[in-house]
């Protein structure tokens, strides 16, 4: 069974239809989107079938969208299991970005309708609280199938999101820098200010917001002195 992403919601997981007793099972954990000004941070962990083998699998930033998207549907159907979760953006403000991706992974790993022997994580860090053994494979995206996989599902399921905050601020065109600190993305920034998709925490955002604040209390300070000078008028 699978099942699309909840794009705002919390974790969603599938499995294909072939056993997992007697087997080693593996899980490949990535993430996508710790870079953007905008939007939840994605996670998500995968086990392959070794007896269901996909090919073309690598990382994500290396395929096109349309290859992205194919993948995604043969890992969903092929893989013995497989789950996408997120950390909203209230939860990257309160816990910081690292820590948001941390806890995305870890929702996704715990999420997995089989439960895995051992996890390989992408990049250096680990996060805390994993169901078994894990280790840190650096560059793992490019390196380990089932991380590659976990990429694919990651950033396809962050780029739905985008697509949805584009429904719901089309002003900001999230459909086209994905939230990204592009100069497009910059320009709409600073034409609209932020709205409630973006991290305010993030230098770019929290810029707009010093500055807005630091405008309203220059007017606030002008309208003071005029009502002052207005009331020692005679």
């Amino acid at each position: 069974m699978a099942t699309q992403p909840d794009l705002f919601g919390g974790p969603v997981a599938g499995d294909a239809q072939a056993p997992a007793a007697g087997r080693i099972l593996v899980a490949g954990v990535d993430e996508a989107g710790r870079g953007p000004l905008a939007g939840p941070v994605y996670a998500a962990a995968v086990i392959l079938d070794p007896d269901r083998p996909i090919e073309g699998l690598d990382d994500s930033k290396k395929l096109s969208p349309e290859r992205r998207e194919s993948l995604a549907g043969l890992i969903r159907e092929r893989a013995l299991a497989w789950a996408i979760a997120s950390a909203s953006v209230e939860e990257i403000e309160r816990l910081n970005i690292l820590r948001a991706t941390m806890l995305a992974m870890r929702r996704a790993c715990l999420t997995l309708r089989h439960a895995p022997a051992s996890i390989l994580v992408d990049g250096n860090r680990l996060p805390e609280g994993l169901p078994c053994h894990a280790r840190a494979v650096v560059g793992g995206d490019a390196l380990e199938p089932a991380i590659s996989a976990a990429s694919i599902l990651a950033k396809t399921a962050r780029d739905a999101c985008c697509l949805e905050l584009h429904a719901r601020y089309p002003q900001y065109a999230f459909d086209r820098h994905k939230g990204y600190g592009t100069a497009l993305h910059l320009a709409r920034l600073a034409e609209f200010g932020p709205c409630p998709a973006h991290r305010r925490g993030f230098a770019p955002v929290r810029v707009l917001l010093d500055a807005g604040a630091a405008g309203r209390h220059a007017g606030h300070e002008v309208n003071g002195r005029q009502k002052a000078r207005c009331g020692d008028a005679p």
